[in-house]
């Protein structure tokens, strides 16, 4: 079984910007097999290369600016995040793409990123509560995260 790590993003003080560590709180309420490890990961910097190491899998929860309706969501891959201009992460995106390459330079390898994101409505107002079109959104987004990690299990 594929080692995963999954890392919710963003800062709970800024509105939707939060939505991947709420996101990952909610899924800590959930059962997890031993393979599974579910980390809030804060409004991190590069200092978080290290936490890749023996991971497989990455999954990402983050906003996305792809010019949606707030409250859209996205599945993206590495790729598509690197190759495709108009879907960009928050402000995270760089600092993450960057401990990636890092993890790979120190350890010889680093885990496949996947990216299950959100359209923001509001990620510069101070509000530790998601806006109402995030808050309608977001069962259907933590519903959509535990999708991937079954898919990254191979369950699914």
């Amino acid at each position: 079984m594929p080692k995963i790590l999954v890392l919710g993003v963003g800062n709970l003080l800024l509105t939707d910007d939060g939505v991947g560590v709420h996101a990952v709180r909610e899924l800590l309420r959930d059962s997890w097999p031993d393979d599974v490890t579910l980390l809030d990961g804060g409004t991190f910097t590069h200092d978080v290369f290290y936490l890749f190491k023996g991971y497989d899998k990455l999954l990402v929860l983050d906003i996305v600016h792809a010019g949606g309706k707030p409250g859209s969501l996205y599945r993206l891959t590495e790729e598509q995040l690197v190759h495709k201009e108009s879907r960009r992460l928050s402000i995270h995106d760089i600092d993450l793409l960057d401990s990636l390459r890092m993890a790979e330079q120190l350890h010889g390898s680093r885990p496949e990123m996947v990216i299950v994101g959100m359209e923001p409505a509001d990620y510069t107002s101070w509000n530790m509560e998601l806006s109402s079109a995030a808050r309608a959104a977001f069962p259907e987004f933590v519903e959509l995260a535990r999708q991937e990690i079954r898919l990254m299990r191979g369950e699914e």
